[in-house]
């Protein structure tokens, strides 16, 4: 499962930096950037909830061993 969060983290990475390259500055909001911009505020989601994940896996970890 562990291995599974990280490589699920990596993959978040790489459509970050995939949808960035479709990123227009001077227009955010039209219809190529928008489609970027969810994908990348998506991709941010993605990593800061496996994030949790794996901090409440340690903390439960650290409870069944006292």
């Amino acid at each position: 499962m562990k291995y599974f969060i990280y490589i699920l983290i990596v993959i978040a990475l790489a459509l970050i930096i995939y949808n960035t390259m479709y990123l227009d500055f001077e227009n955010l909001f039209t219809e190529d950037s928008k489609t970027a911009l969810i994908g990348v505020l998506a991709s941010a989601c993605v990593i800061i909830l496996m994030s949790i994940l794996l901090i409440s896996k340690k903390i439960q970890q650290k409870r069944k061993g006292q």
